[in-house]
């Protein structure tokens, strides 16, 4: 029996794929990378983690990955940041989830601090029972650890609990949990790629789940 649908944030819950892998670009650009937009969106959904090792050698990363990172996401922060905007139907879907009696968690590659506001620009502070973060964990997704933090939080196990994401770095994370995905193709990538991933069902966007929300795993669907 489901217990708690376990939501990404970035791409799912808030508009803000371009806008992070305009920042990596830039970023990598001002380090002396060339990194196309579409290299860096293609990434989009790992934590800097995981995704510095795609495009810097160990010797960069130990050199100057961490100074890249810090640039993005102060660049990120006063560039970007003010730009996030939500989906639509965000709130009613998570008043949705809650009203069908399951916990609400926020699940999310984002360091803490820029995960509150992602919910404070939702809409969803007061709907969300737990969150976890980059910082809460070592490995960022499609490591698993994020998404088993959030079960230790909710005291479930991962056969009770069904993820939400818009990445197959989601899906995978989750799968490696033994978690159940819905795909939202709501931060660009295609219901080929989500699938293979490891969705168990994909949808366009949060209203199109709210829409569905009985025939979907989170409901009485499979």
């Amino acid at each position: 029996m489901t217990k708690a649908a376990v939501f990404d944030m970035d791409g799912t819950l808030v508009d803000s794929v371009d806008l992070h892998a305009s920042a990596w670009q830039e970023a990598f650009a001002r380090f002396g990378h060339d990194v196309t937009f579409e290299q860096a969106r293609s990434q989009i959904g790992k934590g800097g983690d995981q995704l510095l090792p795609v495009f810097l050698s160990s010797a960069e990363r130990k050199d100057h990955g961490d100074a890249l990172e810090e640039w993005r996401g102060e660049r990120f922060k006063t560039k970007y940041l003010p730009m996030v905007r939500p989906f639509s139907a965000v709130p009613d879907l998570l008043r949705r989830v809650r009203d069908a009696g399951l916990k609400v968690v926020v699940a999310s590659s984002a360091k803490k601090e820029d995960l509150e506001i992602y919910l404070e620009i939702a809409g969803i502070t007061q709907l969300v029972d737990q969150s976890t973060s980059s910082t809460d964990v070592v490995k960022s997704k499609p490591a698993p650890d994020i998404f088993e933090v959030a079960l230790q939080k909710l005291k479930i196990v991962a056969a009770d609990a069904v993820a939400i994401g818009d990445t197959p770095y989601d899906a995978q994370a989750a799968g490696k949990a033994g978690m159940q995905t819905i795909g939202l193709l709501c931060g660009g990538f295609t219901e080929i790629s989500l699938r293979a991933g490891g969705c168990a069902a994909v949808y366009p966007g949060p209203g199109a789940l709210l829409a569905c929300f009985e025939a979907s795993p989170l409901g009485t669907g499979v």
